[in-house]
């Protein structure tokens, strides 16, 4: 018995020592393995810096995992990636994509911190907001061909002085006054009908024709006349107006086109230079993404494949978008699509209207934090209204703006919010999420139940009391000195502001019309070869009205 322990013992102790010897060779293996990949990427890199300006901005160092589990590295050319490399790409840099994408956009900005270049930031004003609109109240309002006569007549008569307009005037939005800053997320709240759409739409530059404006709105102290709001901020709209014939990924891919790669390629030439004259060796998949997307004119961009990724609409991206009459994606995802084809063109500024209608709280939760890490990562500016959010997704943002009745109620931080309301007599129930708290709160029908101060009898406040009471508020006093101030223009930056009404091309514009209009000649291909056979049939049976019929004439 002693001799079998002693034996044990020895293979044990002789086990020990061969486990030992083969972790040692494994690590020395793979100490070697690693040293050789270094080895291999400096080289290529080295290659890289040799090229002259152009062709190294078009020229990068791809990585990808071998079978052995070891990274090969070559050269690329990043306009002539395929569809499978995309993916793959993507695929690897956002395997988690709440995680993977803030450490890929952390990467990404500390590759431009390394060469102090600064990044583009708009903060947004706008003072002493009115917007008015003129309706007619009741059944003239209804869109019936009477009424379209009727208005058209008693127009030209008002226009000529000879009648009075029968229209009633409103007030959409009442001297209003507010930043939106960068590097914040600023949610807008409010209930149907305060006119968050008419403000969302007044920032963006693009209000209705029909709308009286007075006020002023400045992109970091500049006023609409000095540049082109509709191309500097991207305004993302709660109807979902898309080609159905399209798929998904042809959808963002037509847009990027159409919009233009900005100030990318003069960031990626600066970036460049600068690195070079410092001997710093960009991330490889860092470098691959800003060359490949700031090449101007490509069908398909891999800034495509990381906003389907980010929106989680890599699942359908080749399926159509589809309509009522034609089958395709879910409602959901048809606005998951829209906000997309904003995000394709990466504007300084966002404005979004409603962009969870149909999305399931966790979705919603998804998109809106990774919107959050563009924000945070990338200093932008955005302004996003939801109707109902989730307590998680509320506590995403670190702005509020309250709007009722053409009245900002609130705006500030969001840890203050509640603060406010209690200092004028009102308290959030714990069985109540924040979020419809201030909805309710302003509302007639609804604002008895949350009030809290058992010093005096409940009475109804207007909403004009909680503006004038906000005013008065440490918050509102805060944002009145900042609107006392001007902003310095000398502190914007070139690139923040877009002077130039289209981002390509007229060219490259009609390219990618042209070849849309192409696709969509495909996709209807049996509705084209139908009418051409109706219009040859019609045809043949006309021409037979004209055939001679060997009848004599009266002079035989």
């Amino acid at each position: 018995m002693a001799v079998a322990l002693d034996l044990e013992g020895v293979l044990g102790r002789s086990s020990d020592a061969w486990t030992g010897e083969s972790n040692a060779l494994s690590g020395s293996f793979s100490n070697r393995r690693s040293a050789v990949n270094d080895d291999e990427e400096a080289l290529k890199w080295a290659a890289l810096e040799k090229l002259p300006t152009y062709d190294r901005l078009r020229k990068s160092v791809l990585s990808e995992v071998a079978a052995t589990g070891s990274f090969k590295y070559e050269h690329v050319d990043v306009r002539n990636l395929s569809n499978e490399t995309r993916r793959k790409f993507i695929a690897r840099i956002l395997q988690v994509t709440e995680v993977d994408n803030e450490q890929f956009l952390i990467k990404f900005r500390q590759r431009i911190d390394r060469v102090d270049i600064p990044l583009p930031t708009i903060e947004v004003r706008f003072e002493h907001l009115n917007i008015e609109a003129d309706a007619f109240i009741g059944s003239r309002a209804l869109p019936s061909v009477p009424n379209f006569v009727i208005n058209f007549v008693e127009g030209i008569l008002t226009y000529l002085h000879i009648l009075r307009s029968n229209r009633r005037t409103l007030t959409i939005l009442h001297d209003i006054s507010g930043i939106i800053k960068p590097s914040r997320m600023t949610l807008l709240l409010g209930p149907p009908g305060a006119g968050k759409t008419t403000l969302l739409t007044a920032l963006a530059g693009k209000p209705d024709g029909d709308l009286r404006i007075t006020g002023n709105v400045m992109y970091n102290g500049h006023s609409f006349s000095e540049f082109v709001p509709q191309r500097t901020s991207g305004y993302i709209s709660q109807n979902d107006l898309h080609y159905a014939e399209m798929t998904v990924r042809e959808t963002l891919d037509f847009s990027g086109r159409c919009q233009g790669v900005g100030s990318r390629y003069e960031l990626l030439q600066d970036l460049s230079r600068r690195e070079k004259e410092a001997g710093i060796k960009p991330d490889p998949d860092v470098d691959v993404f800003m060359k490949e997307t700031a090449i101007e004119g490509q069908q398909t961009s891999l800034i495509t494949d990381y906003v389907l990724k980010l929106l989680g609409l890599d699942i359908c991206a080749d399926t159509l978008v589809g309509d009522q009459m034609r089958r395709g994606i879910s409602g959901g995802q048809r606005k998951r699509v829209t906000t997309g084809e904003m995000l394709v063109a990466r504007p300084k500024a966002f404005f979004m209207d409603e962009i969870s209608t149909g999305l399931d709280s966790a979705t919603t939760f998804q998109i809106i934090k990774c919107l959050r890490q563009l924000v945070h990562v990338l200093e932008g500016t955005m302004l996003i209204a939801l109707l109902q959010p989730a307590p998680e997704t509320y506590e995403l943002f670190d702005d509020i703006i309250l709007l009722s009745e053409g009245e900002i109620v609130y705006q500030g931080p969001r840890e203050h919010v509640l603060e406010f309301f209690e200092s004028v007599g009102f308290q959030c129930p714990d069985r109540k999420g924040i979020a419809d708290f201030l909805q309710e709160v302003t509302s007639r029908k609804d604002q008895e139940q949350y009030w809290a101060d058992t010093s005096k009898p409940y009475h109804f406040i207007p909403v004009t009391e909680f503006a004038e009471a906000f005013k008065s508020f440490h918050v509102g006093k805060h944002l009145l000195e900042e609107l006392s101030h001007p902003y310095d223009r000398t502190k914007s930056h070139p690139h923040a502001l877009t002077t130039t009404k289209y981002g390509v091309s007229k060219m490259n514009m009609l390219k990618a019309c042209f070849s849309r209009e192409v696709l969509l000649m495909k996709r209807n291909s049996f509705v084209y070869v139908f009418k051409t056979g109706q219009i040859a049939i019609v045809g043949a049976i006309a021409m037979t009205l004209f055939f001679p019929h060997g009848i004599a004439s009266s002079d035989d």
